[in-house]
């Protein structure tokens, strides 16, 4: 093999320059966009929060604001319509005019408000932009923040009485008013803090570091609660199960108002909880992957959904159950016990499932009890400490068992080039698998940093690249098969191959590669990251070292044993082990969409068998079976023709 990694083809050097060119042009045009967005977003926000001040009981109670209310909800407008181009935008726009007609309406406060924040969660889930910390802020750093930048203004206890707040017109925002503070996130202070309010004196801190720019919006939070509640608060986070449940992580907890949170788990318990979480908002990270509070409280509605004659919106809990609840613990619990993951996976499924058929209520209730049976005992091992050894096995486990299937699929490609003397396509094979792992660690960065990465996004991403490489597989091997029926090797080697294997195949070759590895990098990255919280760092590493080790001894054999077997009995040997892959693909991209809400899923009583991708959904196996029957008439077909042709089997 001659392949040199330093000496770059010059077809390589100019789609590197061209890709860097492109992604420097969309991260400017990401910039100005997001800027775009969070000006939006802090226009409905302050609308949201204002409008009581401006119409009371049907009239104007204030010309000034009721025409600034005005003025933003036309503004939001304009801005959404000139945003790029997606196909909710429409839906954005519309919304943003029945807001206006509201205003023009003089709605209530309550309706404009509720009007408001629909239609800037909405933005802000076509249009993603960062709206919570990288880390948790250090909010007991914030104080003298706010004592040199903003006290002057809204006075050294945030009451708005500050000396040069006095002399402005209109005054400054009293952060100790408790009612506006019900309707105010962390996000929308960080916003305003970040970068002024129009028409008002209020200017952008933009040059106060953004860790610290989240401290201070935190810190500010703290004015309207009363001394002591945040003591009250800790028992509260730490009791009440459905107040934790609703904030799961620094996003939910940055976006999360006080009259939202109190919608769902009551008055006093969402203002004794905000108060601690504004002085502490590293409790959402340390309680995030250890519980599975939101995955009860979506089957407890669930249950209540079918009991009020809901199916539709049963099932929907059932699946965010699912993908909110138990999704975000699996990387965890199955580095732990991959087994009990599994078994719970199967459990919920199987509820969904019952919920399709329409079953009576006992049953579901039935099954809700095994899924809370399988809970309690995952919440016992997550409890245990992990020691080294768990690590080490752990970490040892996941890369062995999730780069197994990619190594046999690139290896088996490089094999096959080396069989058929064309070292020279070698880079293609080897510029996929590293473009997978590269690109793997950037769709994982982005994901978190932007926008965080949904439950059902990674399983989609699993499902629809699992059933893309089976098809391609099949491909491969039908086409395997059909050579090692073939006689005259060397003469089909020197005389075809130079035209079967060109420039088009080339890339082809570069495809499998990129999605083999690619499907598996993803949610090995998120396994790690997972284990690597759980602390024995070294441990985690010394079984990363260890399994590399073991998936390069096991590409060596490999690799060596194929290049002692004669080229009909590659083929033949390599066509097999390509068909198996397949099938287990197969199952697994079933499974991914299944557990995305993508397809239903009818289940049964059975065995669920992760290595072949078998899982006890009725879909999953008839999909199974159905790409097995194409691999078996495929390979009858090839030896049928062999015969005809006066062929015999090498």
């Amino acid at each position: 093999m001659h392949f040199k990694l330093m000496a770059l083809p010059s077809w390589f050097r100019v789609c590197a320059s061209l890709l860097w060119a492109l992604a420097l042009f969309f991260s400017t045009a990401a910039h100005a966009a997001e800027a775009d967005v969070r000006r939006i977003w802090q226009m409905l926000d302050y609308l949201a929060v204002d409008y009581g001040g401006a119409v009371k009981n049907g009239a104007v109670a204030s010309a000034s604001e009721f025409e600034e209310m005005r003025e933003f909800a036309k503004t939001s407008q304009t801005k959404i319509a000139a945003l790029e181009p997606h196909p909710e935008r429409a839906a954005l726009v519309a919304e943003a005019q029945m807001l206006s007609a509201a205003i023009e309406a003089k709605k209530s406060s309550e309706e404009v408000a509720a009007s408001a924040k629909s239609l800037a969660n909405h933005l802000l889930a076509v249009y993603p932009v960062p709206s919570a910390p990288a880390a948790p802020p250090l909010v007991g750093t914030a104080a003298a923040t706010y004592q040199a930048q903003c006290a002057s203004c809204h006075g050294a206890t945030g009451n708005g009485d500050g000396p040069a707040g006095l002399k402005l017109d209109p005054r400054p925002v009293a952060f100790t008013d408790k009612d506006r503070a019900r309707e105010r996130s962390a996000f929308a202070l960080y916003q305003a803090i970040s970068q002024g309010i129009e028409g008002t004196a209020m200017p952008g801190f933009a040059t106060i570091l953004e860790p610290d720019r989240w401290a201070l919006a935190f810190f500010i939070g703290q004015f309207a609660h009363a001394n002591g509640e945040a003591v009250a608060g800790q028992k509260v986070w730490a009791e009440n199960a459905a107040v934790r449940a609703q904030l799961t992580s620094l996003s939910a907890l940055s976006r999360m108002t006080q009259a939202d949170l109190a919608k769902q788990v009551g008055d006093e318990p969402a203002s004794l909880a905000m108060a601690y979480l504004h002085a502490h908002p590293e409790a959402v990270v340390q309680k995030r992957v250890l519980s599975f509070d939101v995955a009860r409280q979506k089957l407890a509605q669930s249950l209540a959904a079918v009991e009020k004659g809901q199916p539709g919106q049963a099932t929907e809990l059932a699946l965010s159950a699912y993908l909110d609840g138990v999704e975000p613990i699996e990387p965890t619990l199955a580095t732990r016990d991959s087994a009990l993951m599994g078994r719970i996976e199967t459990a919920m499924g199987r509820y969904r499932a019952l919920l399709t058929s329409n079953a009576a209520m006992p049953e579901l209730l039935a099954q809700v009890d095994v899924i809370h049976g399988l809970f309690k005992e995952a919440d016992e091992l997550l409890g245990s400490s992990a020691d080294a050894t768990a690590a080490y096995l752990g970490s040892l486990t996941i890369l062995v068992r999730e780069g197994l299937e990619a190594l046999l699929v690139v290896v088996a490609m490089i094999a096959f080039l080396r069989k058929a003397e064309r070292n020279d396509l070698l880079r293609y094979v080897h510029a996929g698998w590293v473009g997978a792992m590269v690109l793997g660690v950037v769709t994982w960065g982005v994901a978190t940093y932007f926008v965080g990465i949904s439950g059902a996004s990674r399983e989609v991403t699993e499902g629809l690249s699992s059933l893309f490489a089976a098809v391609v597989l099949l491909s491969v091997g039908m086409w395997m098969h059909q050579k090692s029926m073939a006689g005259a090797w060397q003469k089909y080697i020197h005389d075809k191959l130079s035209a079967a294997l060109s420039r088009k195949s080339a890339w082809f070759m570069f495809g499998l590669s990129f999605i083999a590895v690619y499907r598996e990098v993803f949610e090995t990255i998120l396994f790690y990251a997972a284990l690597w919280e759980q602390g024995n760092h070294q441990s985690v590493l010394g079984g990363l070292a260890s399994g590399v080790a073991i998936l390069g001894i096991v590409a060596l054999a490999l690799l060596r044993f194929s290049a002692r077997l004669p080229i009909g009995k590659f083929f033949s040997w390599s066509s097999a082990l390509v068909a198996v892959l397949a099938v287990v693909l197969t199952g697994k991209g079933i499974a991914g969409l299944q557990e995305a809400g993508w397809l239903g899923a009818s289940s049964f009583d059975g065995p669920r068998i992760d290595l072949l991708g078998l899982h006890p959904s009725l879909q999953g196996v008839i999909a199974q079976l159905l790409m097995a029957a194409l691999v078996v008439a495929g390979f009858l077909w090839n030896a049928r023709a062999a015969r005809e042709a006066g062929a015999k089997p090498v």
